[in-house]
């Protein structure tokens, strides 16, 4: 429960810096107006006065920061912490007749190792050390505010060859533009089966709330999720909590840097102590090359000793437009 209290503290802040940030304020010399188009493409005109002090805002966003901290350092996990698909979700949905496809490449440089004289681990899976993991992620827009995406998980180990590991289903809806929140928020549910021998538990659910802000150049996402097994060991141990957590800078328009973190923290009201968590944290770069594009690139480390400690990612996406709007565009710009 501290760390939902902990959770909700940090939406508290992010909505204590937007309402700085909007504050009004009057000039001596006269009234401007200032337009400008947020990073989620939505409006809004307000006036201008002397500008807020840096000291303001910045403290704002230095706040935040090291509340997320703290809620990292308050909690404990619970099983295999799947490295298949690493990244921390944003509240935007892919527009309806727009399909976004996705490659996740993850590479465990140094993970769990096999028992001696066995191909498995203690919990009767593969290791995850020294393996590839490919995921291919097929999203579709349904409408202005919800989205469908579908994973295919792979996996590949010297002696192996490339395996079939498993497919979820994801669908998310998010709060509309027109309603106005000062934060991106948005419901992500994902249900789907992994082959017994990558993972104990092979029926799992999934329900996700996502909460994130721009601030200026800063970014800020939350992910406190909640799971449930339907098959495997950890279906006694009820829902449990998993976290994610981002924060990044815009250095450039093309170059945004920051730290991610993965944490599964166990049953809820009864979490693991600390030696037996598992958390991950990720230094990452994303390239803002075009709005089709998404890349991410970033090396995790595991500092827990159930963690897989070394890890390096990447995200690789497209967005394909079926809609025909830039091809009216295109014509309309010759003519």
């Amino acid at each position: 429960m501290t760390v939902m209290v902990l959770v909700r503290l940090l939406v508290r802040l992010l909505l204590e810096a937007v309402g700085l940030k909007r504050q009004r304020r009057r000039r001596i010399a006269g009234t401007q107006y200032d337009v400008r188009i947020a990073a989620s493409n939505q409006k809004c005109i307000r006036k201008r006065a002397p500008r807020w002090k840096r000291g303001e805002i910045g403290s704002s966003c230095v706040r935040c920061f090291f509340l997320f901290l703290l809620v990292f350092a308050v909690a404990a996990p619970l099983r295999a912490q799947d490295n298949y698909e690493i990244q921390v979700y944003g509240s935007d949905t892919v527009p309806p007749k727009t399909t976004m496809l996705e490659l996740h490449s993850n590479f465990t440089a140094d993970g769990s190792k096999a028992v001696p004289g066995s191909q498995l681990t203690v919990d009767g899976t593969y290791p995850t050390n020294h393996a590839q993991h490919e995921t291919v992620e097929i999203t579709q827009g349904l409408t202005s505010w919800s989205e469908v995406g579908f994973y295919i998980f792979t996996s590949s180990r010297d002696g192996l060859g490339v395996q079939w590991v498993g497919d979820h289903i994801r669908p998310r809806v998010r709060v509309p533009d027109s309603w106005h929140w000062p934060v991106g928020v948005s419901l992500s549910t994902e249900v789907g089966y992994q082959r017994r021998q990558f993972s104990p538990d092979t029926w799992t659910w999934e329900i996700r709330p996502i909460v994130d802000k721009q601030l200026g150049r800063w970014y800020f996402a939350v992910n406190p999720a909640f799971e449930r097994s339907f098959h495997g060991p950890s279906v006694s141990q009820g829902v449990e909590f998993s976290p994610d957590a981002k924060i990044s800078y815009d250095f450039t328009k093309v170059i945004s840097g920051g730290l991610e973190y993965y944490g599964s923290y166990g049953r809820l009201g009864d979490f693991y102590d600390l030696h037996n968590q598992q958390q991950q944290f990720f230094p990452s770069i994303d390239l803002n090359v075009s709005p089709d594009w998404e890349i991410n690139f970033g090396v995790g480390v595991g500092p827990t000793a159930s963690s897989d400690h070394l890890i390096v990612k990447a995200i690789i996406g497209r967005r394909f437009d079926w809609s025909g709007r830039r091809e009216r565009g295109s014509s309309v710009n010759t003519q």
